[in-house]
């Protein structure tokens, strides 16, 4: 039994944002549809290659067919498969819908209770309506790139596609939000999200001290902005995060590191002068890490209940043996190649957990067997192959 079963998913995604939010349903055993422009018809909906690692990891557990959506054709098998379906997901720029005349406007005529989640760069109305957008874009106008980086050593982005990921994991959660509602009202509705709004919604307390007090936050580098000594640290034989929030973790920390004498000091007796006196608190610690190994420290400061924590490369983290206990890489079996390690999912069900059990289709490896379920002839998808609609 897996938690979505019930539920059909269009996909008309491409990029990062759009397939993370529809991974949330794949995953979780929903019939995912992916549709997608034939070789011959137009461009492939992936970046990279088709068995690469990346378009692997995001499309996987989907069915593909191919259908060509700007030929009348083509739509029309499109209304006819929204007609059973209960969510459709895309993320192309807002006009290229209305276009395609596959707007929640239009859908919701052919199934009322039809969800549409729209994913864009800026959101469905504004001036930048029509702006190209792209993940690093969305860091720098969200304020992310504005805190990231060394003081004084100018704008700096996340290293992962961060409003990508996270405006895909808001959409998916609005989607299943606009599933549940449905089940009272029995409509339903246009979820939206963009790359922007996701990027303000993680600035969090920046911004919310932003707009309560005015504060503009600066950049501070792997210090913490609020609260300090909470940063990375060197040990002598590598890289360690530290986080000794709150005066009873500061006083367990001068125990450990063996200056007792750092509890008395007027510059570093409180939260706030910590934070004031950032440079030389830091000052004061570096030389005291460097001269022990971070698994000593990892050791002896978690058991204080300061928490602590080394830093990995991605070798590092999947040798790790509490992500190997949480089983964050799953193995799935394909035809032609050894099986593949892909990236598992991050939140567990007790009864209806995630199944991650093919790996991504074969460009339009499914379209004859979901036009036979939508009731098309032979002779039919016969014709609709020759007139390369599919």
């Amino acid at each position: 039994m897996t938690a979505l079963k019930k539920f059909k998913v269009l996909d008309l995604t491409r990029a990062r944002a759009g397939p993370t939010c529809v991974k949330q349903f794949s995953d979780f055993g929903a019939d995912v549809i992916k549709i997608e422009m034939s070789a011959k018809t137009g461009t492939s909906q992936f970046s990279g290659t088709r068995s690469g690692p990346d378009m692997q990891n995001l499309h996987r557990n989907k069915r593909s067919m191919t259908l060509d959506l700007k030929n009348p054709v083509g739509r029309d098998i499109f209304y006819r498969l929204v007609k059973t379906a209960d969510v459709v997901v895309e993320n192309f720029r807002p006009d290229v819908k209305l276009r395609l005349a596959i707007d929640y406007e239009t859908l919701k005529k052919i199934n009322p209770r039809i969800i549409l989640v729209s994913i864009s760069g800026f959101g469905q109305d504004g001036p930048y309506l029509k702006r190209p957008m792209f993940d690093q874009i969305a860091q720098g106008m969200s304020g992310i790139m504005s805190v990231t980086g060394a003081p004084g050593g100018g704008p700096m982005r996340a290293g992962v596609a961060i409003t990508d990921i996270t405006a895909g994991y808001i959409a998916a959660c609005g989607a299943l939000t606009a599933l549940l509602e449905r089940e009272v009202s029995g409509q339903g509705q246009w979820v939206q999200s963009s790359l922007v709004q996701a990027g303000v919604a993680m600035m969090d307390f920046q911004a919310a001290r932003y707009l309560m007090e005015g504060d503009v936050a600066q950049q501070v580098g792997n210090d913490h902005p609020t609260s300090m000594p909470t940063s990375c640290y060197q040990s002598s034989d590598g890289y360690m995060n530290v986080a000794a929030t709150g005066e009873a973790m500061w006083l367990s920390l001068c125990d450990v590191i063996e200056h007792p004498h750092l509890k008395d000091d007027p510059r570093f007796n409180s939260e706030s002068m910590r934070v004031k006196h950032r440079s030389e608190l830091s000052q004061t610690l570096i030389p005291i890490f460097k001269a022990k190994p971070k698994a000593y420290w990892v050791e002896r400061l978690n058991a204080v209940g300061v928490p602590t924590g080394p830093i990995y490369d991605m070798a590092e983290v999947f040798n790790d043996p509490q992500v190997i206990s949480q089983a964050m890489s799953v193995e799935v079996s394909h035809p032609s190649k050894p099986p593949l390690k892909l990236v598992n999912q991050a939140v567990k069900l007790s009864r209806t957990p995630a199944k991650i059990t093919s790996q991504t289709p074969d460009l339009g490896e499914h379209s004859d067997e979901i036009l036979k379920e939508l009731y098309y002839t032979e002779e039919e998808i016969l014709e609709f192959k020759k007139l390369e609609v599919i």
